[in-house]
């Protein structure tokens, strides 16, 4: 080994929501720590997200006067996961997310409000219209100083080259609130470009790992009290997504490249257990001119129409429940991709999305691609995309039918809060009428794989004999999701994430 040993108590592999909260939560209680980062920024995939924090009952929550209570929550958490992930880690998801708030609100850091947004299974008993959802207060930027240089942008700087915004909101505001607490801890070292190499096992517990250096030159990091996986998923590793059969494409994934999954591969290797390793949270993702497909939230207008011209989905339900429609059309054989939405004049050719999360680029970058197409009559269109003509004309027919009347008897379109969110409350119903007719190309899109390493309540990781694995613990995507094969609400993935490196370095602290 070129490089010389260095020691900590608590090595984080990992610099989103999870391996920011694992180091500054065991740093604040005394121990050293030291964070690797594989890319060159800090942030992960929080920092290309919102940032919301699904926590029922906190204080941010409370002080806005909701009135929610932990059994109304529990209940519904129960309902949409069911007993696909062990009830000890559900109930300690849902009665620390609280906790951490509380634990963070004492350092003026931090700063939280209160984000409605609907619970993504709204017929569900206790679902929430106006959510368990908060989101970090915005914060100017020039306030995180020459940490602006090593924090990663949000999506549209950091994939379209916008100007850098002077103030942060969502994923930046977090991980910025969280780089400048930890810079000011003299026990916490940060280090990027310091991709892992393997875990280092030593008669049946892991004291640390092998990483490697920006010259290419490998060292060991020794651990003392215990290591964090906390690098998130294997959404960009192709030949991982293939073995394990998860549906998509890295080109569709929403993850920054240092998301491979080999924190999860190092600990499989020792012997962990792994579990939900076919599962990501999905989306419907516009077709971008590059190849890859695009997380998608907010479509108001217009249907998804497959290869026969006909509906399959709801087109507002939540993302990963219109995600999972997909693949399940496309496993009945009842969906091609790509498929597409076909929309009216009504934005001047502009697809009806509030929110592409990657900005919309030049439409004739999108129209040379054979992306976006347009044609002065329906059948025309359907000729243009490939589709059969009586199909969609009788298709869009029966849509305005729907329209006009502020129901769909065929997928309920509009018939949850989530679905209202984005038309004020009104139905999402919006007629196909004015001419020309346009239709945008989809794929399926993912903010990042769900499977990953099996945990106990305190996200120590489990053996394949089911015994924790000393001195070894995982959060985020690195962790297999205690969501299951469900979405329940906005913030499920950032807020599970801080809670599970919470009960981490907690654990490690010895308290």
């Amino acid at each position: 080994m070129a490089g010389q040993d260095t020691h900590c108590d608590v090595l984080v592999v990992g610099s989103g929501a999870g391996g920011l909260v694992g180091a500054y939560t065991a740093a604040r209680e005394g121990l050293s720590v030291q964070l690797i980062e594989a890319t060159d920024r800090y942030g992960g995939m929080t920092a290309y997200s919102g940032a919301g924090m699904w926590f029922p009952c906190n204080a941010v929550l409370r002080r806005a006067g909701q009135d929610d209570d932990m059994a109304s929550a529990r209940a519904y958490y129960r309902a949409v996961v069911g007993d696909r992930t062990p009830a000890v880690l559900q109930d300690a998801y849902l009665e620390t997310g609280a906790l951490l708030i509380d634990y963070l609100e004492t350092d003026p850091h931090f700063a939280f409000m209160v984000y409605p947004w609907p619970d993504y299974y709204g017929a569900e008993p206790h679902a929430r219209a106006d959510g368990r959802h908060i989101v970090p207060e915005p914060m100017p930027a020039a306030a995180i100083g020459a940490l602006e240089a090593v924090l990663r942008p949000a999506l549209a700087q950091d994939w379209s080259g916008h100007p850098a915004p002077e103030v942060l909101i969502g994923g930046p505001a977090l991980v910025g609130r969280f780089l400048l607490a930890l810079s000011q801890m003299p026990n916490v070292t940060l280090c990027t470009a310091t991709p892992l190499v393997d875990f280092i096992a030593a008669e049946g517990a892991v004291i640390g790992a092998i990483v490697r250096d920006a010259d290419g030159s490998e060292r060991r990091i020794l651990a003392r009290r215990g290591t964090l996986a906390a690098a998130g998923g294997f959404e960009r590793n192709a030949a991982m997504r293939a073995e394990f059969g998860v549906p998509g494409e890295a080109a569709g994934s929403m993850a920054p490249p240092g998301n491979t999954g080999r924190a999860i591969a190092a600990a499989m290797a020792i012997g962990a257990d792994v579990d939900l390793m076919d599962q990501a949270w999905w989306s419907p993702g516009l077709m971008q001119p590059d190849g890859s497909a695009t997380f998608t939230v907010g479509i108001d207008g217009g249907l998804f129409v497959n290869h026969e011209g006909a509906r399959f989905v709801s087109e507002t339900l939540p993302y990963d429940r219109v995600g999972r429609a997909i693949i399940a059309a496309q496993a009945e054989g009842r969906l091609t991709l790509p498929f597409w939405l076909v929309y009216d004049d009504r934005d001047g050719g502009m697809p009806p999305i509030q929110y592409p999360n990657l900005p919309f680029a030049d439409p004739a970058v999108y129209r040379q691609a054979g992306l976006w197409r347009s044609a002065a009559t329906l059948p025309e269109l359907a000729a243009a995309i490939g589709i059969p003509a009586d199909a969609l004309v009788a298709g869009v027919g029966r849509f305005n039918t729907y329209a006009a009347k502020g129901e769909d008897p065929d997928f309920a379109r509009g018939a949850e809060p989530y679905e209202r969110m984005f038309t004020d409350g009104k139905p999402p119903l919006a007629p196909v009428v004015r001419a020309p007719f346009h239709a945008a190309a989809f794929g399926l899109s993912d903010l990042g794989t769900k499977g990953g390493l099996r945990t106990d309540g305190h996200a120590r990781v489990l053996c394949r004999q089911g015994a924790p694995i000393a001195g070894l613990y995982a959060t985020g995507n690195s962790m297999a999701a205690v969501s299951g094969h469900a979405y329940p609400g906005g913030g499920n993935p950032v807020g599970s994430s801080m809670v599970f490196a919470y009960l981490a370095a907690r654990h490690m602290v010895g308290g």
